[in-house]
């Protein structure tokens, strides 16, 4: 059976959901986050070297990152959820299956660090200069690159009802995290009504509501 290593409010939640949508047997381990740091704790780097979420185990099988987790599911267990190969939607389907993570997440993670910078006890001497730069670095380069991959990401939508196409399939839920993750930290508002209703769509999904009830509470800061 196939085991998910889930760590709480972590990507590891879209292959939580996956397995549901697919309708396959698997099992939950959970691991909690370190209030302090919101680090994963060392108990994962038994799993896997680098200590991170998602990790599935399947049979002799151990297999670490989101979009290979997803792919190998797919292929093994669902190909409904995929394209059919050859068409334009399965080129669209790689596409986004790689952005995801590749383009859309970086500036959002950057946000997360200057955001804590900004937030961070510090001695009264350095904050002010502390909190300048950093939100300069947001102000001149990450805010700007957020809402360019925003403004690209609605255009797309307009483009079919999901990500590869006309029809639901994994890629739109690799793509969901960095949805979720702009909603949390305040990029994603009534200027992208496309995406904001992607994500009423999702959230719509028996899948996704099983997902939550076998994960637990998904909230992204």
């Amino acid at each position: 059976m196939i085991t998910v290593h889930h760590l709480n409010n972590s990507r590891s939640q879209r292959v939580l959901w996956l397995l549901e949508e697919i309708g396959v047997p698997y099992r939950v381990e959970r691991y909690q986050r370190d209030r302090r740091t919101m680090l994963a704790p060392p108990a994962l780097r038994a799993v896997h070297p680098l200590g991170k979420s998602p990790v599935i185990s399947d049979g002799d099988l151990t297999l670490a990152e989101s979009g290979a987790i997803l792919e190998y599911l797919v292929e093994r267990y669902g190909p409904g959820f995929a394209p059919r190969p050859g068409t334009p939607e399965a080129l669209r389907y790689r596409y986004w299956m790689h952005y995801a993570e590749g383009s859309a997440m970086p500036p959002l993670l950057l946000k997360l660090v200057f955001d804590r910078i900004e937030r961070a006890p510090m001695p009264f001497f350095v904050r002010p200069v502390a909190r300048a730069i950093a939100a300069r670095a947001k102000a001149s380069f990450i805010e700007p690159q957020i809402r360019l991959h925003l403004d690209y990401m609605e255009s797309e939508l307009g483009k079919s009802t999901w990500f590869a196409g006309e029809q639901f399939s994994a890629a739109d839920i690799q793509m969901s995290f960095p949805l979720e993750a702009a909603a949390a930290r305040g990029g994603l508002d009534t200027r992208f009504p496309r995406l904001t209703a992607f994500l009423q769509r999702i959230h719509a999904r028996p899948a996704y509501q099983r997902a939550l009830e076998k994960g637990g509470p998904f909230e992204l800061r």
